[in-house]
């Protein structure tokens, strides 16, 4: 369960100056034209400064509609697409039209059925508005740039209400759930700091094996993970949870692949840019997935670490770098990017993997897997460490949409939940066994099925069975 970003851990910062210089709105209200004098109720109270928050300005069209206006990245006014933002001071069955006007995409999800995402203090779990409340399409009156609407009736006076692109998944979050891995005391978990961002927060490393592994001589089989370079592509960073659940757990496959295997994990590559609230870029304005080949130490300090570490294991010749796989987020389903190469053979070898989590994983596509080399991809980690590794290293970017997946045989598509994406990230992890050929060293070499671990809340604590339920009798009337 997330800790409670209304009002809250979520929205605690180090500085209340930090959230001012990137100009987000702090506690606005948008009253009527004219109206001078304290806020009555329903004049809405909108506010972004918080932990990943991203609201740049409100304009008033009528007591019913508000036109939101998404600040850019920091240093970047080219990416205008994460939002999220509270509304409060609300009357009880308030109905608001809210067109956020300034998206810096055409191509959007919103087209095929997404909508945002809220909650409020009384319903602290996310939930999606109905598809039916939303729309997008063409504005005359914004210059025909398009526009994402959506319908909300407030039901509740005393609740805050947080609206947002997808499901946050902050860096506070990462750090408590960190925190609660590392009083475990698990002695095949290790967790490092490898290094600082700009704005001196933490670039967490963690190494999964059975320690004994570590110690002995013969060849060591490596996976290296990494999730959020780009900072609004929360999904990948649920995903990535996902693999560490599985592979710290009890699970016979997990014990079984820590015997076998090294996991080198980076759960945030760029921690800025997730604590701004930015979509792409860093606090400086850089797409971090854009300069693998020439990092720089002081202004991509935490993309220069992981790739001194890569580098530096590439070259011991007791460690066989495996797999470099990224998370991402877009378009529907699962589904992964590879590389191109000249010897057949090789690219047979490189769609295994991506063919046995099309097995394992319901929404992982292996029919919109593709391997390219565009020119314009040339300085992501895919890319440039396919070309730096040797020839039995994978390198694959994982995509999973910010919205839904298509399973076999289905003509809907099932909406993803915080759950589902943490299932995907269990299941990738469930593949290497397959790719390994370990099947044989499982109970009678049929693995146990994967089950949804309780729930732990950022604290570090499991949340009941029957809260949860109750928590998902608290819907949204909309």
């Amino acid at each position: 369960m997330e800790e409670n970003p209304v009002r809250d851990g979520d929205t605690g910062s180090d500085t209340g100056a930090e959230d001012a210089l990137v100009g987000n709105v702090n506690k606005l209200t948008v009253s009527p034209p004219g109206f001078s004098g304290s806020p009555r109720k329903g004049h809405l109270i909108f506010d972004a400064c918080f932990e990943s928050g991203n609201l740049g300005h409100v304009d008033y069209i009528s007591d019913f509609e508000f036109d939101l206006f998404i600040r850019p990245d920091t240093c970047n006014p080219r990416f205008r697409v994460w939002f999220n933002f509270t509304v409060e001071n609300v009357r009880e069955t308030q109905r608001v039209i809210f067109n956020v006007v300034n998206f810096s995409k055409t191509k959007s999800l919103y087209r095929d059925g997404m909508s945002p995402v809220v909650k409020s203090t009384s319903r602290p779990k996310w939930q999606r508005l109905p598809p039916k409340n939303v729309y997008y399409y063409r504005c005359p009156d914004h210059r025909r740039n398009y526009v994402m609407s959506f319908a909300f009736c407030f039901d509740r006076e005393d609740d805050v209400y947080q609206f947002a692109y997808c499901y946050p998944y902050t860096y506070s979050r990462l750090q408590h759930y960190l925190g609660s891995l590392e009083r475990r005391n698990l002695s095949y978990l290790k967790r490092e700091q490898l290094g600082l961002s700009v704005q001196q927060r933490r670039l967490d490393l963690l190494t999964i094996t059975n320690p004994d592994h570590l110690n002995q001589e013969r060849e060591k089989k490596l996976v290296f993970l990494t999730a959020r370079v780009h900072p609004g592509e929360s999904p990948a960073s649920f995903v990535c949870q996902g693999v560490i659940d599985f592979l710290v757990s009890q699970h016979p496959v997990a014990q079984i692949l820590r015997d076998h295997v090294i996991f080198k994990i980076v759960p945030m590559l760029n921690p800025d840019g997730v604590y701004l609230g930015n979509y792409r870029c860093s606090l400086m304005g850089f797409d971090l997935n854009r300069h693998w080949q020439d990092p720089s130490p002081w202004a991509h300090p935490t993309l220069h670490a992981v790739k001194q570490l890569i580098v530096q294991m590439n070259q011991d010749p007791r460690v066989s770098l495996e797999f470099y796989i990224d998370a991402h987020s877009t378009m529907l389903n699962g589904f992964m990017y590879g590389n191109v190469f000249e010897d057949e053979e090789r690219v047979q070898r490189q769609a295994v993997f991506p063919r046995l989590l099309c097995q394992n994983a319901p929404d992982f596509s292996f029919s919109n897997t593709s391997f390219n080399r565009d020119v314009v991809k040339a300085g992501t980690g895919r890319r440039f460490l396919g070309g730096l590794l040797d020839d039995t290293s994978y390198c694959y970017t994982l995509e999973v949409s910010f919205y839904s997946y298509m399973t076999a045989g289905s003509s809907a598509p099932v909406p993803y939940t915080e759950d589902t994406y943490m299932r995907l990230g269990r299941n990738v992890a469930r593949t290497f066994i397959d790719y390994y050929k370990l099947n044989n060293l499982t109970k009678d070499n049929i693995p146990t099925p994967i089950q949804n671990p309780e729930p732990i809340s950022p604290k570090g604590n499991v949340v009941g069975r029957e809260s949860t339920d109750r928590e998902r009798e608290k819907t949204f009337k909309n």
